[in-house]
This record gives C-alpha cells, sequence and structure tokens, in this order.
C-alpha cells in the first residue's frame, strides 16, 4: 500500500503495525524479552496490589500483560488498534494458558465505563505513535475517564530534549522555520523514517508538552524520569528500544 505525499494518519501508522516483519518483530519481544528491569521496578511500585484493575493500551502481542500476569497480575485486560496484534496475542494466550482479556480498540475511542480501573499502561512509547496532538490528547482524556479515583496512567515516550539529539532537532526547527521539512510530517517533533520493515511514525515530544496535557486532562504528575536512571537494562533491550522517559500520572480523588 502507498501513501506517497500524503500526511501521516491513522491508516498509515495502522498499516506499519500490520506489516508481516512488524508483527514478527512483536512477538519475538513478547517470547524473548518480555518486562524491561525498568518496567518491572515502575510496575510493581505503582501497582503494589495483584488484585489491581489494569488496562494496558497499545498492547502488540503482550509483551506487557504476559509479563503482568506471570508476576501474579491477574484482573488485566489489553488493547490494540491493530486486530492482527491482537490476534497473534490470542494465540500466545492459548499456548500459556493466562486470561488477559485481549481486544481490539482505538484509544482515543474506549468502550469501557468510567472509572473501571486502577491503572493503564501505554508501553514502549505507544501513545506518541499517535499522530497528532488533538488525538494524542484524547488518548490522554480517554485514559483519565477509565481510572478511578487515585488510579495511576503510566507510559513512555522519547525526549527531545536528550542532549544526543540537540543538533538534530536545531535542524529540523530551521527546516521547519522555512517550510523545507517532510511534507508527511503534521506537527514539528514528528518522525516518520525507514526502518527495516517500512516507514515508521513516531512523535518526539517536548516534556512541556507533555505535562500540559496531562495537567489540562486533569492529572497530577507524580514523576517522570529517564529508563536509564531507573536500571541498566540488558543489551537484549537495548537493541530492542532506545532510551525513553517514564512518565507517572494519578488520578486525583476529587
Amino acid at each position: 500500500m502507498e501513501f506517497d505525499n500524503q500526511l501521516v494518519d491513522e491508516k498509515i501508522v495502522l498499516s506499519y503495525f500490520e506489516n508481516r516483519g512488524v508483527l514478527d518483530h512483536y512477538e519475538e519481544a513478547t517470547r524473548k524479552i518480555g518486562l524491561w528491569a525498568s518496567e518491572e521496578l515502575i510496575f510493581r511500585k505503582c501497582f503494589p496490589s495483584h488484585n489491581a484493575e489494569i488496562l494496558e493500551l497499545g498492547c502488540g502481542v503482550g509483551r506487557i500483560s504476559f509479563s503482568l500476569w506471570m508476576l501474579g497480575y491477574e484482573k488485566l485486560s489489553a488493547s490494540d488498534v491493530s486486530s492482527k496484534m491482537v490476534r497473534r496475542a490470542l494465540n500466545i494466550q492459548k499456548e500459556r494458558n493466562s486470561r488477559i482479556k485481549f481486544l481490539t480498540a482505538d484509544a482515543t475511542q474506549l468502550a469501557f465505563a468510567s472509572n473501571s480501573f486502577d491503572g493503564v499502561i501505554f508501553g514502549f512509547n505507544g501513545l506518541m505513535q499517535i499522530p497528532h496532538r488533538t488525538n494524542r490528547k484524547k488518548a490522554i482524556q480517554e485514559c483519565f475517564r477509565v481510572l478511578r479515583p487515585n488510579g495511576r496512567f503510566v507510559f513512555t515516550s522519547h525526549d527531545r530534549s536528550l542532549p544526543k539529539w540537540k543538533k538534530f532537532w536545531a535542524n529540523e526547527r530551521k527546516k521547519w522555520k522555512i517550510g523545507l521539512q517532510d511534507k508527511a510530517l503534521v506537527e514539528f517533533g514528528d518522525r516518520y523514517g525507514e526502518t527495516p520493515n517500512g516507514k515508521l511514525f513516531i512523535h518526539v515530544p517536548d516534556c512541556s508538552d507533555v505535562r500540559k496535557d496531562l495537567k489540562d486532562a486533569g492529572f497530577l504528575l507524580e514523576r517522570d524520569v529517564l529508563r536509564s536512571r531507573i536500571s541498566e537494562e540488558s543489551k537484549r533491550v537495548q537493541d530492542f528500544s532506545d532510551e525513553c522517559r517514564f512518565w507517572i500520572a494519578r488520578k486525583p480523588d476529587l
């Protein structure tokens, strides 16, 4: 499917994640990587009770949810916008005899009732793979809605302010000022580049934008911290995923 000269939209993003190579990559991560060391530390701290009802958004083939099940969390729901990802997760579920509730869902339009969960997780920078800030804000608002008071929303993003990317983003800003940016991009901070499995879209945010969007949705930000400051990851994890920032936000008890 060709999308030449078209602004990146939900259809383009979905086409990438339903590519056979990408599906294989996410399944391999589920079977061979599991939780990052940093994720396990964060999730255990944010959700100390194994009775917590947790929703994972952008679950892919279930890397996080299956790992949480193995840690003793049994009240798990997991969704992804890609039905092909969910289908693979269900195949693994048959092998592992777990009872996670997998479903296909758009994070910006969740069918769950308000106040349904004690925690929501949007792992592996998935929130930032939703094109358009207005859509990402809708997803954040939906997370707020389905959380119970004092429930936590945990997600990760890349960080535009990292020193290693300073020169890159300075050059990008110059391009945007004179209109020479990639015409497929919608907003400054967007990236849409080639990978071994096709062109991948991701938004690399300014931290102040994320803080504002969380506040506007009603969240209280408890912590944001770079992954490298939480735990040293294995080489396998580092090969699978770059440095990122963890965000932990709480729905206040109003």
